[in-house]
């Protein structure tokens, strides 16, 4: 069964048009059924989110002079 028919499937039949609340609330029951509850794991990614700007922050406290020379360098051999 390909996307196309199984999107199909889950959309109000005909004689529910226009879609009224009844029939919207059946599509979703029936997109919920078929995808389940889950909607990512939030508390993760934040974890995620703030290691990685702790990580950044230290590192540019500890590496901030040879990270200016590296850039110095680096812009150095830049021609204009």
């Amino acid at each position: 069964m390909t996307i196309r028919h199984r999107v199909t499937a889950l959309l109000p039949r005909r004689n529910d048009t226009p879609i009224t609340a009844r029939a919207w609330m059946a599509f979703e029951s029936r997109v919920r059924a078929l995808h389940g509850q889950d909607r990512g794991d939030v508390p993760g990614w934040v974890l995620v989110t703030l290691m990685t700007a702790g990580i950044v922050a230290v590192l540019g406290v500890l590496a901030k002079d040879q990270l200016q020379d590296v850039f110095k360098q680096a812009m150095s051999t830049v021609k204009p």
